[in-house]
């Protein structure tokens, strides 16, 4: 490592962890990975990095974003963000700039409505938890855990008929907590339509943060000619970068459960 990278690097840290305090964790000293825990009106985005040798001499950090509350395209929207904070800073430390810029970020989001009270100290946010315990949907099948390095990958699989079940199945998961907090929740299906013309396939995937893998997904299921086939695959990151490891572990994940689920065609 250059030592003017290794210096600007331990100076770095120093000041983050003197700035942020409790809110700062070093992951790995050995793998230089850490994490910074953002919280501005009741919700918060954790901020993983692992600075490599060329940084901030020659290359950025490298990051990832736990937002599980946060929809995809404000989650591209802060991934934009942060790219065009190390354009206009290179050479520099950056990380001290990427944390404000998401709290800049989350300070414009409305803070949560306090739920209101209809009945029996019942409130409405629990009747609408009680309504969703009664969604109908395909069963679905979890597939083996597979760790790596503290990152925890899982699949999902049901056999659906409609975009309709598509959006049960997840609605269903994400009633799980340890889903629902996943940092990366990825999907693909492919359902085969029946038509007076004969039959068409409709497909759709969704990367939810990590980018390529849902497509990737999908094309391992084109690859195995899969038909009427949902696959979920929950990723919990555990701070250290995997690099193209994760899409092997994912599409492990993804093959995995549909044997498991029984969908796997011959």
């Amino acid at each position: 490592m250059d030592s003017d990278n290794l210096t600007k690097q331990i100076e770095e840290v120093e000041a983050l962890s003197s700035i942020y305090g409790e809110d700062w964790t070093t992951e790995s000293e050995s793998n230089r990975s850490y994490n910074i825990k953002i919280k501005e009106n009741d919700r918060e985005v954790i901020l993983y990095v692992t600075m490599p040798p060329d940084y901030p001499g020659q290359a950025p950090p490298k990051y990832e974003l736990s937002a599980p509350w946060m929809d995809r395209r404000e989650k591209e929207k802060l991934h934009i963000s942060l790219d065009e904070v190390y354009l206009e800073n290179i050479g520099e430390t950056v990380i001290y700039q990427w944390v404000e810029k998401i709290r800049e970020t989350l300070q414009k989001i409305k803070p949560k409505e306090t739920p209101k009270k209809i009945s029996n100290n019942i409130t409405v946010d629990e009747v609408l938890d009680l309504a969703s315990l009664e969604i109908n949907c395909p069963e679905i099948t979890h597939g083996e855990v597979i760790v790596d390095r503290k990152s925890s990958f899982q699949g999902h699989a049901a056999e659906v008929h409609s975009v309709d079940d598509v959006n049960a199945v997840l609605a269903k998961l994400k009633q799980n907590k340890k889903i629902l907090n996943a940092t990366h929740n990825m999907y693909a299906y492919r359902i085969e339509r029946k038509t007076e013309k004969g039959t068409s396939m409709l497909q759709d995937c969704d990367d939810d943060g990590e980018t390529h893998a849902g497509g990737r997904m999908l094309h391992l299921l084109q690859i195995l000619d899969q038909k009427n086939t949902l696959v979920v695959v929950s990723r919990w990151y555990g701070g250290i970068q995997l690099g193209p490891d994760r899409f092997r572990h994912i599409n492990n994940a993804t093959r995995q459960v549909i044997q498991q689920a029984g969908l796997l065609k011959k």
